[in-house]
C-alpha cells in the first residue's frame, strides 16, 4: 500500500469521477496555498511557449522562461497533455511544496489548471541546472571552482536535511540528481522537481512503491525491492557528490578506461590510493584534504545497507567539520546495482529489470571526534 501519497491519488480519482461543481471545490482546496494563473497569462509570459524560451525538459513536460505582467521572471513547467501518468505527479508537486520555504528549495509561485492544460510556475533560477553547468558544454562564463562546488554540496545537503527532518510530514524527494539541482545567480543550489516526492508521516519507516527515478542515482534496495526510505535520497546525494568532484556523469559506463559507472570507478581509485585522480582537471586549486573528505563522505552515503548510511544532518556535519574524523574502518565497498543493458542515464525506471547487487558486507557509519 502506498501510504505516503494516498491522499493525492484519492483527490485525482475524485476529480475524474465528480461533476463540475466537485471539480471546482477540489481545485479550490488543492490550490488554496498557491497563486493561480490563467493559461493565457502563461502563454503571454512565455511568448506562446516559444522554443527560444525553453530552458529544460522533465519527465512529464517542458520548462519555459517567462516574464509576468509585473515584470517578474519565472520558470513555467507545463505538463504534457498526453501524459496521463504526470497528472498524479502534478498534484503531488503542488501539495508537497506549496507550504515549504527554504533557501535551498525552488519556490513554487503558482499554478494553472485549464481543462487538460496544467502548468506550475516557479521562481526563475538564473544559472540553469548543475547538470548544465557541470556536465554540459564548457563555458568560460561558468567556472565551478572548489569553493562553488563545495558550497553546492553543502546547500543541497541542507535542503535535503530540511525535507527529511524538519518538514512534517517528512518528504523524500526520490529524484535527486544534477539536473534537479538549480543554481541561482550566486550559485546557491536549489532543489527542484518534486513530482516524484513521497510523504512520510510519523511512525512510517519505509514505503513499498513502484520504482521511479534516474539510472545511476538509485539505491540498490529501492531498485531490487521497492523499499523506499529517506536513505534512498542519501544514496543519490552521495552519487551527486562524486559528480561534483569529478565533473563526470554518473550514468556513463566508460570511466577509468573500463565499463565502470562513476561510483564503481571512484571506489576502485579509493582501493588503489589514487582518489585525487577522480578530481575534475578543470579545477585548478583546491584543498586536497577537503576534496578527499567529500569523496569519503560520498562512500558513506552509498553504503550497501540503507540502515548504515548517515542521515542528512550527519552528512552536513561530516562535510563541514574538519574536527570530525571519519571512521574508515567501518567503510566498505558501496552498494551497487548494475543494469546489464547499461541503460541511458536519462531513462526513468518503471521496474527493476536485470540488476546485480554488490557483495559488499553490511557496514556502519560513525562520527568519531578527534
Amino acid at each position: 500500500m502506498d501510504v505516503g501519497c494516498s491522499c493525492f491519488r484519492a483527490a485525482v480519482v475524485c476529480r475524474r469521477r465528480g461533476d463540475a461543481h466537485d471539480h471546482q471545490d477540489i481545485e479550490g482546496k488543492l490550490f488554496e496555498n498557491v497563486k493561480t494563473f490563467s493559461y493565457d497569462d502563461l502563454r503571454t509570459a512565455t511568448d506562446n511557449f516559444h522554443a527560444s524560451n525553453k530552458i529544460g525538459r522533465g519527465g512529464f513536460g517542458t520548462v519555459y522562461k517567462g516574464i509576468l505582467n509585473n515584470g517578474r521572471q519565472v520558470a513555467v513547467k507545463t505538463l504534457s497533455a498526453e501524459s496521463k501518468q504526470g497528472v498524479g505527479e502534478f498534484f503531488t508537486e503542488i501539495n508537497t511544496i506549496s507550504n515549504i520555504r527554504h533557501p535551498n528549495l525552488v519556490e513554487l509561485i503558482g499554478c494553472s489548471v485549464q481543462g487538460s492544460k496544467r502548468a506550475l510556475v516557479y521562481e526563475y533560477v538564473e544559472n540553469n541546472s548543475l547538470d548544465h553547468a557541470l556536465l554540459g558544454r564548457k563555458s568560460k562564463t561558468v567556472e565551478l571552482d572548489w569553493g562553488k562546488r563545495s558550497a553546492i554540496c553543502m546547500g543541497t545537503a541542507r535542503g535535503l536535511a530540511y525535507l527529511h527532518e524538519e518538514v512534517v510530514p517528512h518528504i523524500v524527494h526520490r529524484d535527486i540528481k544534477a539536473s534537479n539541482i538549480l543554481l541561482a545567480q550566486d550559485f546557491t543550489p536549489k532543489i527542484g522537481d518534486f513530482g516524484l516526492a513521497k510523504l512520510f508521516p510519523d511512525g512510517i519507516t519505509h514505503i513499498s512503491t513502484k520504482i521511479a527515478g534516474t539510472t545511476g542515482y538509485l539505491a540498490p534496495e529501492y531498485v531490487l525491492g521497492g523499499q523506499l526510505t529517506m536513505k534512498a535520497d542519501v544514496y543519490s546525494f552521495g552519487v551527486l557528490i562524486l559528480e561534483v568532484v569529478s565533473g563526470k556523469s554518473s550514468g556513463k559506463a566508460n570511466l577509468g578506461g573500463m565499463r565502470k559507472l562513476l561510483l564503481e570507478w571512484a571506489w576502485q581509485l579509493y582501493e588503489e590510493g589514487k582518489l585525487l585522480e577522480l578530481v575534475d582537471p578543470d579545477m585548478d586549486e583546491f584543498s586536497e584534504d577537503d576534496v578527499i573528505r567529500y569523496i569519503k563522505v560520498a562512500f558513506f552515503c552509498t553504503q550497501a545497507s540503507a540502515n548504515w548510511r548517515p542521515t542528512m544532518s550527519q552528512v552536513i556535519e561530516m562535510l563541514s567539520r574538519n574536527d570530525v574524523q571519519l571512521n574508515e574502518k567501518q567503510l566498505t565497498a558501496p552498494g551497487l546495482f548494475l543494469d546489464t543493458s547499461r541503460v541511458s542515464k536519462k531513462k526513468s525506471l518503471e521496474s527493476p529489470t536485470s540488476y546485480q547487487m554488490s557483495s559488499a558486507p553490511i557496514t556502519i557509519t560513525q562520527l568519531t571526534p578527534r
